[in-house]
């Protein structure tokens, strides 16, 4: 495994990037969830526009993002959309992805449990975060989902 590299975070709304860094990140999500994971779904769902963006950036290249959002007035926060760039993968980076996402969701919803689908294989990985199941396994875009609740702290 190779030694997690340096990275800053940056936060941001969508409209705050500018086009460039839109397309990378668009582009990377796609990459992963729809041509990589084979899935054949609203990649763009209309959602982007109410979440923070949460990007581990090395200069100018991206290494990995999430988004973090309310979905509802009455529900809880979610961090959804968890990527990391292909070329970046067994560097501790999904880890350090969600370190960061929990720290932001607590920061922008505070005292506030934190849910997210995770697609049924990575379980074990967000149970790591204090994540517990709360659904039975679903299957979403063909993919086996389980949804998981992190109790605020």
């Amino acid at each position: 495994m190779t030694a997690l590299p340096a990275y800053i975070v940056d936060v941001r709304r969508l409209e705050q990037f500018s086009a460039i860094e839109l397309y990378d990140m668009l582009k990377m999500r796609v990459d992963v969830f729809v041509v990589e994971q084979e899935c054949a779904y609203p990649e763009l769902d209309g959602n982007d526009l109410e979440c923070l963006h949460l990007r581990l950036m090395n200069g100018p290249e991206l290494l990995a993002c999430a988004r973090l959002w309310r979905p509802q007035a009455d529900a809880n926060p979610r961090i959804g959309r968890v990527a990391v760039s292909p070329g970046h993968r067994g560097k501790r980076l999904g880890e350090a992805l969600m370190r960061e996402a929990i720290v932001e969701c607590e920061k922008a919803y505070p005292d506030e449990s934190i849910e997210l689908s995770a697609q049924a294989h990575l379980q074990r990985f967000y149970a790591s975060f204090g994540f517990k199941p709360i659904s039975g396994e679903y299957v979403e875009d063909n993919i086996p989902h389980v949804d998981m609740l992190r109790n605020a702290r």
